[in-house]
């Protein structure tokens, strides 16, 4: 849009979007003639100077911001790690604001834009600089809703590229900054909800001593940085599950007055030695080699396509080994100070209307690089050529080229001059024609064996001569002809064995990135830097990178739930909503419903399945004796309220380690149900019980102590407190007159019982029934199979297999990694949900493999009531009894431990005191 011609003077406020850009503008616009002033910032200065605009008088104010002027963030009661739900993350009220250590720009921003009729938005020329323009639009119009808002548009801070933006200024784009609102929005509540689950489940549970100050670990989950991290594990898995494997191959030389040739066998290599051996010895045997075929043609290399933000970062890696975090960092800093182009783009193709001679030109006078730029504006060298079209152009920037001249500035580091070498000789390079080469290749055969050798002879170097990081060698081959014969100088039988692939380099690891779209290429540098100051991988000198213990229990616990969160599919279908949003195919609102909708369902299924999570730390890590806090389990929602019929009745874990189902209206509100003692872990499922009401009533997924109840209940239960599981129940009944881990002093105000005085109680085992009547009154709540005794079953079988005491089946064998144990073997069963764990050296010391419980002199006899299913079960199940009853069963006790006595009352071993007839 053209801003019209006529009327006075106009004032016109022209923000950036860093203070020395602000600066930059300034100084080509007003030609060094320009008025200081601070604002109300002490570095966001204010520039004025008289302009014309298309004619116009003007009175510029030149002033910045420093990136983002605001931030995103919830409401202050959701922004305290214990102050919710996590999942409560996903739809929570948020806001964006200025923070406070921006106050000073704001007030700089207001007081200026009250004065002034236009506003002109110096923002970087992307998405994010479009979103920053919107932030600044939204301060200013709320000092002053008349102004007339302008972009302008420019990719080099060069005199020419900034007159020609100020003349030709166009309108800010909504759509560029709503696309980046909603990847705002969804990076910030799937990393808070995750981020606050993991590091809140693991943190206390695990010795995580990475950072050297294990109080303050933060375990981060981003939804670019976890795919960036499954990369690196990916490769690492992949190299630690290689298996070498030996391999033969047949190699010939021939050696004549021109050289000497190398053949290499067709077959490549073979790995049956007896089939190797045998084609070998017929080339022994015959050894005559006859010319087959002989080609001889014209090669080219191509220079490469313009360079983008990617492909620098890529290039500077594998050149100089520099950091992507460091590259972009030097690139911004020669383009703030005019020397290159804008370095974030996604563009690798020039617009015919760039005047590349002009950018050639001003290097002929590079006392390195000056001759070649000379000869390629030379018509008669005939060295030019229009740069290739790589296919991508993000309509905002052109690719990264030279903007100013320069031998080299003092306050230059070693990487700021490699860098602008690299810059200005890439351009050159992609002006260039390619090198040319002729390349022969020979086929010959011996005793019906194909055999090849390659040459090669380089005709023209073109842009090599400039690009000094490509290299195109090769060997010139002697003379031959076909039909031509010769007995081979050397005929050998050699072996090799396979090799894994090389852990990821950052340049192979940046490919990655680009070809899933993860991140975007001003921000993948981030995310691989998020990764090393998380302690989740490490890189070596030769910038490639391995996982650490943690990095990789991480990825292990999600790939055991069946999640693939550190793959790059669901981000990667995020990035391409992204950019629907950008172009307007998509509304912002759309791709933020359909986005946090299907994160939180894996939300809530990585959370019910948390114990795959804990299994993998477990690997690497070491337990923790601490104790867990409270608060660490945040509250979870359960179901409505019957009593109150406002809020909501929440899954709690006390002080002293027990669990409630209480009001979140208390203390207005006193309803509470009291969970057993007996259980270990407790979370919400999101699985409606069909049968409860008022509804929804989601199942809680319980771990109860073993130790604490009869053996043959489950340990692990998906019940409901909605009053129609039997089974929790009676293990609720148990756990109130039977258990003997409730040994804790009572709560103030609380009863023995666990019941708050004055509370509304729901109380679930007021219908208690015997274990025999369960089965035929309520088989629905039944598990499929029948529960066995996790402590009298044996743990091997005949075959000398360790079998799961839980479930019946072979375990595995691993080798545990923390610092106690590093080395050891243990056996766990191959169900992550499965608790079952033995040392194997506990189980070599006890009693023999295969034989355990069977030979003569078993220290266990498992009884037929402790391992009976619970489904048609007949016998009652009794408390912790000793002796044996009047079938001969020995009784056990709640560990599951045979134990002998009798009544002490009437000497009767078939039953206890607390049960005998005769007590009075």
């Amino acid at each position: 849009m053209q801003p019209g011609a006529g009327g006075g003077a106009i004032r016109v406020l022209n923000v950036a979007e860093k203070p020395s850009v602000a600066k930059a503008v300034a100084e080509i616009l007003s030609r060094g003639s320009m008025q200081s002033r601070a604002g109300r910032s002490q570095y966001n200065r204010v520039f004025e100077f008289n302009y014309a605009i298309n004619g116009r008088a003007c009175r510029m104010l030149v002033t910045s911001v420093t990136g983002h002027l605001m931030e995103l963030e919830f409401e202050d009661r959701f922004r305290r790690w214990h102050s919710c739900d996590p999942a409560d993350l996903f739809h929570a009220p948020v806001r964006k604001s200025v923070p406070q250590d921006k106050q000073a720009i704001k007030q700089t921003l207001e007081e200026e834009a009250r004065r002034c009729q236009w506003l002109v938005l110096w923002l970087d020329c992307d998405r994010e600089g479009e979103n920053i323009a919107y932030e600044v639009i939204e301060v200013c119009t709320g000092a002053n809703s008349h102004l007339n808002i302008y972009r302008a548009r420019f990719s080099a801070l060069i005199a020419r590229e900034i007159h020609e933006s100020m003349q030709h200024l166009g309108r800010p784009n909504k759509l560029f900054a709503d696309a980046v609102d909603a990847r705002q929005e969804i990076d910030l509540r799937i990393g808070a909800s995750f981020t606050r689950f993991q590091t809140m489940l693991l943190k206390d549970a695990f010795v995580i001593d990475v950072t050297g100050d294990d109080r303050n670990l933060v375990l981060s989950y981003g939804p670019c940085q976890f795919p960036t991290l499954g990369f690196i594990v990916e490769r690492f898995w992949e190299i630690q599950a290689h298996e070498p494997e030996e391999f033969w191959t047949i190699n010939c030389t021939h050696t004549s007055d021109e050289g000497t040739a190398s053949f290499g066998w067709i077959r490549g290599h073979l790995f049956d030695y007896p089939s190797a051996l045998i084609l070998y010895e017929m080339c022994v045997q015959e050894p005559m080699a006859t010319v087959q075929n002989v080609r001889n043609q014209e090669k080219f290399k191509y220079p490469p396509y313009p360079l983008s933000t990617v492909e620098l970062q890529k290039r500077a890696s594998r050149y100089f080994r520099m950091s992507s975090e460091r590259t972009m960092k030097v690139a911004e800093e020669l383009y703030q100070a005019g020397f290159i182009s804008y370095p974030r783009t996604e563009t690798d193709n020039f617009s015919p209307n760039t005047d590349l001679h002009a950018i050639v030109r001003e290097q002929v006078e590079h006392p390195v690089w000056g001759a070649y730029a000379d000869r390629l504006l030379s018509p008669e060298e005939r060295l030019w050529r229009n740069p290739s079209n790589g296919g991508h152009d993000d309509k905002a920037h052109p690719p990264i080229h030279p903007t100013k001249f320069s031998r080299g500035e003092n306050n230059w580091s070693p990487d700021h001059t490699r860098l602008y070498e690299l810059v200005v000789r890439h351009f050159l390079a992609c002006c260039s024609q390619p090198a040319v080469g002729a390349e022969t290749t020979v086929e010959i055969n011996i005793a019906g064996e194909q055999f090849n050798a390659s040459g090669r002879v380089v005709l023209a170097k073109n842009y090599l001569d400039v690009y000094r990081f490509d290299s195109w060698g090769g060997t010139l081959l002697p003379t031959y002809n076909i039909g031509q014969q010769f007995v081979p100088t050397t005929l050998t039988l050699d072996s090799g064995v396979t090799r894994p692939p090389p852990l990821l380099a950052e340049a192979d690891l940046l490919s990655c990135m680009d070809k899933a779209g993860i991140g975007t290429d001003a921000t993948m540098h981030d995310h691989i830097k998020k990764l090393l100051d998380r302690c989740y991988a490490t890189k070596d000198e030769n910038t490639r990178f391995s996982p650490t213990n943690l990095g990789e229990a991480l990825v292990m616990g999600y790939d055991e739930m069946g999640y693939e969160l550190w793959k790059p599919y669901l981000r990667s279908m995020m990035e391409a909503d992204m950019k629907s949003v950008s172009i307007g195919t998509k509304s912002k609102s759309e791709v933020l419903e359909s986005c946090l909708q299907q994160m939180k369902a894996c939300f809530l299924d990585a959370r019910v399945n948390k114990a795959k999570l804990l299994d993998a730390m477990g690997t690497f890590f070491a337990r923790s004796s601490r104790p867990i806090n409270e608060t660490q389990n945040p509250t979870e929602v359960v179901r409505p309220c019957a009593v109150c019929r406002e809020s909501e009745m929440v899954l709690k874990q006390r002080q002293t380690g027990g669990f409630m189902v209480g009001c979140r209206g208390y203390p207005q509100c006193r309803n509470v149900v009291w969970l057993p003692g007996s259980i270990s872990e407790a979370s919400v499922t999101n699985q409606v019980c069909p049968i409860c009401t008022p509804g929804p009533v989601y199942k809680i997924q319980f771990k109860f102590r073993r130790r604490d109840i009869p053996p043959n209940f489950d340990a692990d239960h998906l019940g409901c407190v909605g009053g129609c599981d039997d089974i929790l129940k009676e293990l609720m009944e148990i756990s109130r007159f039977g258990s003997h881990s409730h040994t804790a002093t009572p709560a103030r105000g609380q009863t023995p019982n666990g019941v708050r005085q004055g509370a509304p109680r729901q109380d679930l085992h007021t219908n208690f029934r015997p274990a025999g009547q369960l089965n035929n009154e309520n088989p629905s709540v039944m598990h499929s199979q029948g529960f066995r005794s996790t402590h009298t079953q044996n743990p091997s079988n005949a075959s000398g297999q360790v079998l799961c005491t839980s479930c019946g089946e072979p375990c595995i064998n691993r080798i545990a990694n923390t610092e106690a144990n590093r080395g050891r073997k243990f056996y766990k069963c191959q169900d992550p949900g499965c608790g079952f764990f033995k040392w194997e050296d506990e189980l070599d010391n006890a009693t023999p493999r295969g034989r355990r419980g069977r030979g003569r002199g078993s220290s266990r006899q498992a009884p037929a009531s402790a391992s009976a299913g619970r489904r048609g079960g007949s016998q009652a199940r009794g408390r912790r009894g000793r002796g044996r009853n009047a079938d001969g069963g020995m009784f056990v006790s709640a560990t599951g431990d045979p134990v002998s006595g009798c009544c002490f009352t009437c000497g009767d071993p078939s039953h206890f005191a607390n049960a005998c007839p005769n007590r009075r």
